[in-house]
């Protein structure tokens, strides 16, 4: 019992923790030097900070259990796959490192984690175009261990200034990785719409960037784009009308678009002219400018 209670007394302190003294979502934190220095965020968007990162899980079962204990407390933890195809937990927007760290340092105090990593600000975790490594099946790695710090490599450079990413480009191939790995993002209590944003969230996450977190104020925020000139990283959504958006994408180029379709199913590439997408097809917004 007396475990418990630390757990919960943990917890509660992680959920103040990353949110007093951050920045409101319509806000921008200052430059950010790994997203080049000509970035500006749309509406609703801002800069993400300081996060944390826990584990390194050889199946992905054990990544979804150990994030649903996360967010079955109130915490808003998403998992994804490294490049080396281990798949890693993390969480927060911590307006500063020390924050974030001693939030950390409870939770190996109180035995949830045996190590951690602190992402910081103006980290995107995955700039190259490098195909994520699929599941091997090998299971003779422990299901938690320390995590490192992901390699930064350089991506595209567009042609607005030297050194300036194309943020779109990365959020766009960052959400491809994710294809093929089985999700229910919100837990067990999602909602309508759930699901994809909070996918759609992660992506913008690992990009180092804060959006909206349900389907309807993500289509509230950022810059109206129409089809005709649709460009990576957009934000497709899809609904019976702008009022009742359920139904969220990462357009990735060729006319196609990366998504969560239902509960439990795969994150998949659909096709935006498909009937069924065509139809409910409502309007795009860009989130970088």
């Amino acid at each position: 019992m007396r475990t418990y209670q630390r757990l919960l007394i943990t917890l509660l302190i992680v959920t103040l923790s990353a949110t007093i003294g951050c920045a409101s979502p319509s806000g921008n934190r200052g430059a950010n030097p790994l997203t080049g220095s000509g970035v500006k965020y749309g509406k609703g968007v801002s800069r993400l900070g300081h996060a944390i990162q826990m584990g390194a899980f050889a199946e992905v079962k054990n990544a979804e259990r150990f994030t649903a204990m996360l967010q079955a407390k109130g915490i808003e933890a998403f998992y994804f796959r490294r490049d080396n195809g281990i798949y890693a937990v993390r969480f927060g927007d911590f307006p500063s490192k020390e924050k974030a760290r001693i939030v950390a340092q409870r939770l190996v105090q109180d035995g949830l984690i045996t190590s951690y990593y602190i992402a910081p600000p103006n980290e995107v975790v995955f700039s190259s175009t490098k195909q994520p490594v699929r599941d091997s099946g090998d299971t003779r790695l422990p299901s938690y261990q320390a995590a490192k710090p992901p390699e930064i490599r350089e991506p595209r450079v567009t042609s607005k200034g030297s050194g300036e990413r194309d943020m779109g480009f990365i959020a766009a191939r960052t959400a491809e990785r994710f294809i093929g790995i089985p999700y229910q993002w919100g837990g067990d209590t999602v909602v309508d719409g759930l699901d994809c944003s909070g996918f759609v969230r992660a992506v913008y996450n690992l990009c180092g960037v804060s959006i909206p977190r349900t389907s309807r104020e993500q289509f509230k925020a950022g810059s109206p784009v129409t089809r005709d000139d649709l460009k990576d990283g957009d934000l497709l959504f899809f609904g019976s009308s702008e009022t009742a958006i359920n139904h969220v994408g990462i357009y990735v180029g060729n006319g196609k678009f990366v998504h969560a379709p239902k509960r439990g199913e795969d994150i998949k590439t659909a096709v935006l002219d498909e009937s069924y997408f065509e139809r409910r097809f409502v309007g795009a917004r860009r989130y970088f400018h």
